[in-house]
């Protein structure tokens, strides 16, 4: 039995790094508590125009499952792309974190009133009671999407899972914009989740980028 124990956690050991989560999510939660009334207001011209829609509740909460689905897939499946999609995730949460302490952020985007009542508006009442509309940027629930999805175009594992893939796709666009239409966060929070996640994804796939475009390179020589 102890051996048999020993070989799981030997085996599965490239689990300590989720440990991280526990300091997020403690750290998130004095934010939330602390950062209430004095803020620095975010807000965007373009974010006057987009509307109000209750119904993209259901992709903003099926973010949880998204994110938890990928990194539990890759933590069995290739823990090299584990570590990469962890090492994604947590560094621009821990930026968004620091950003969220130096310069506290809010905005007054929600709506006062619902012109509906129906299950999506109730879904959006009960996000907003236990979300306070600070701590906005760079979006993680943008900047995270983004990091799920580039870990699934870029897996050995899902390279002919097309469906898995457009599917991942689809989600991931839909994430983006239920932050702008259930008013959770401003353009500027996907602007600038967007450049993370640029930034960050040239740190973690571009020696892939590199070694593929060698690849590519010395086809075309031969062919010459």
């Amino acid at each position: 039995m102890k051996a048999k124990l020993k070989d799981v956690l030997y085996r599965y050991r490239h689990g300590w790094i989720l440990s991280y989560l526990l300091i997020y999510l403690v750290w998130f939660a004095y934010l939330e508590r602390t950062v209430t009334r004095r803020f620095h207001v975010i807000h965007m011209a373009a974010d006057d125009y987009i509307p109000f829609l209750e119904i993209f509740v259901v992709p903003y909460f099926l973010w949880f499952a998204y994110v938890a689905i990928a990194i539990t897939y890759f933590f069995f499946k290739d823990v090299q792309d584990y570590y990469k999609i962890c090492f994604f995730l947590f560094v621009g949460m821990t930026v968004f974190l620091v950003i969220s302490t130096v310069y506290p952020n809010g905005h007054y985007l929600r709506p006062r009133v619902f012109e509906r009542d129906n299950i999506f508006v109730t879904l959006v009442k009960g996000l907003y009671m236990v979300d306070t509309p600070t701590n906005l940027f760079p979006s993680i629930h943008v900047y995270n999407s983004i990091a799920v999805h580039l870990a699934v175009m870029h897996s050995r594992q899902l390279k002919e899972k097309k469906w898995i893939r457009r599917s991942s796709g689809v989600l991931m666009v839909s994430i983006i914009a239920s932050t702008m239409f259930l008013k959770q966060h401003s353009v500027f929070d996907v602007i600038t989740a967007f450049i993370m996640a640029t930034i960050m994804y040239t740190l973690v796939y571009g020696s892939e980028l590199l070694t593929s475009r060698k690849h590519v390179y010395k086809r075309q020589y031969r062919e010459i």
